[in-house]
């Protein structure tokens, strides 16, 4: 029994916070990040994922957690992970969240203690 040649991959997209849709795909050899996504069905039902979206930078799409371009040619058992972008860069959010603890007093100085009370 022989056939056309196939590659099995795996489709990975972070829909939401917290949440993974996997889609598994048997394609033809040769195909690409592109042929994938479209196999896969994802474009219609993930909301704001779409070719537009992915070319302007909204998506990103990587194999295996290296950033690949939707024409990379696929091997076997490849794993296709898109991912949305960042709402806020990690660094600012940590700046932020520095900021509301508190600023940071010089070594040897401490902060009072007088109204905290003592431990047991």
């Amino acid at each position: 029994m022989t056939g056309a040649p196939s590659v099995h991959v795996e489709v990975a997209v972070g829909a939401a916070p917290r949440e993974v849709r996997i889609v598994r795909l048997s394609l033809p050899a040769g195909s690409t990040v592109r042929d994938a996504l479209c196999a896969s069905g994802l474009f219609g039902e993930v909301a704001g994922l779409t070719e537009e979206a992915l070319a302007a930078g909204q998506w990103s799409v990587g194999v295996w957690g290296r950033k690949e371009r939707p024409g990379h040619v696929l091997r076997e058992r490849d794993r296709i992970e898109v991912v949305r972008g960042l709402n806020v860069d990690p660094k600012e959010a940590r700046r932020v969240r520095y900021r509301a603890q508190g600023e940071k007093l010089p070594k040897g100085i401490h902060r009072s203690t007088k109204n905290k009370p003592p431990r047991a």
